[in-house]
C-alpha cells in the first residue's frame, strides 16, 4: 500500500531538496506534481518546508531545505530510517564515508546526519522520533526509489553492507550492470547502477531519487513549460517508462510511470 507510518531500519524513508529558490522550487514543484507547502512555524526550523500531497488528507512527500553555504550544488537528498544514528555514523567512518553533517536533532522529529559514502556519493540518514518519514509512497506525485550511480560499485557495495547490512543482488542492464540491494530477508531498499563508459567522466557518483508519475512523456513536457529541463527524455525499462529532469535551479531528479 502506498501509505506509509513507518519504516523498517535500512529502508530510504524521506527525500530533500538543497535549494537557493525556495520559493521558485514551491512552484515548480508544486506545477509538476501537485504539491503543497507546510512550512514550518517554529524559526528553530530555518526554512525548512515541507511538501505535501493530497486535498483533505494531505501527507508529507518531500521537503524543500535552504541552502546557506554559496556555491552549494542543488540536490535531492535520500534518508535511510535508522535506529542509531551516532552508531550509522561510527559505521560510516569504519567504512571509509566522509560524514557532512554530525548528528544533530531535528526539533522532536527526529535526528539526521549527512554523509559521503565511500565512492563520493551523498546521501543521508534519520533516526525517526515523532516524524517517520513520507506519509505515502509509489503513487503519482509520491517519492518511489532511490539509486546510486557510481564506476565503483564494488566498494559501494561493500560500504552499504557495512552501513546498513544491505544485501546486494546484480544483474546485467543494457550495456552496464544493475545492483537491487535489500534488507536481510525483506523487500528491495535501492538500487545502484554502474556508471560505465557511456557516462560523461564529468558526471560524479550521485544519488538519484524518483518520483512517480502517471504520464512520463506529460510529466516531462510540463517540466519544461515550468522552467525546468528534461537532460534524459522519456524512454521505456522493464518497471515502466522514465525521465530524467531538472528544475529551474538545476536540481536533478527522475520520474517514472511504473508498470501496473
Amino acid at each position: 500500500m502506498p501509505d506509509r507510518t513507518s519504516y523498517e531500519p535500512g529502508t530510504p524513508c524521506w527525500v530533500d531538496l538543497g535549494t537557493p529558490g525556495i520559493e521558485s522550487s514551491k512552484a515548480f514543484y508544486g506545477g509538476l506534481f501537485g504539491w503543497h507547502a507546510r512550512p514550518s512555524d517554529d524559526p528553530a526550523a530555518g526554512g525548512y518546508t515541507i511538501m505535501t500531497l493530497g486535498g483533505e488528507d494531505p501527507r508529507p512527500v518531500a521537503a524543500l531545505m535552504p541552502q546557506t553555504v554559496e556555491g552549494q550544488p542543488v540536490a535531492w537528498c535520500t534518508y535511510v530510517s535508522v535506529t542509531d544514528l551516532d552508531a550509522t555514523v561510527d559505521a560510516v567512518r569504519g567504512a571509509g564515508g566522509q560524514v557532512l553533517m554530525e548528528p544533530m536533532d531535528v526539533l522532536d522529529q527526529g535526528r539526521m546526519a549527512i554523509f559521503a559514502d565511500a565512492v563520493g556519493a551523498v546521501v543521508g540518514a534519520w533516526q525517526p522520533l515523532e516524524f517517520q518519514g513520507a506519509g505515502v509512497v509509489n503513487e503519482p506525485g509520491a517519492y518511489c526509489w532511490s539509486e546510486l550511480a557510481c564506476r565503483d560499485t564494488e566498494t559501494a557495495e561493500e560500504f552499504y553492507r557495512a552501513v546498513f547490512g544491505w544485501e546486494a543482488e546484480t544483474s546485467p542492464f543494457g550495456t552496464t550492470i544493475y545492483t537491487e540491494w535489500s534488507n536481510p530477508g525483506g523487500a528491495e531498499t535501492a538500487g545502484m547502477l554502474l556508471m560505465d563508459d557511456q557516462w560523461p567522466r564529468e558526471i560524479p557518483p550521485h544519488w538519484m531519487v524518483y518520483f512517480a508519475v502517471a504520464d512520463c512523456d506529460a510529466a516531462a513536457a510540463l517540466a519544461g513549460e515550468l522552467g525546468g529541463a528534461v537532460p534524459v527524455p522519456p524512454a521505456d525499462l522493464p518497471i515502466g517508462r522514465f525521465a530524467v529532469l531538472s528544475d529551474p535551479q538545476g536540481g536533478h531528479f527522475s520520474v517514472i510511470r511504473l508498470n501496473a
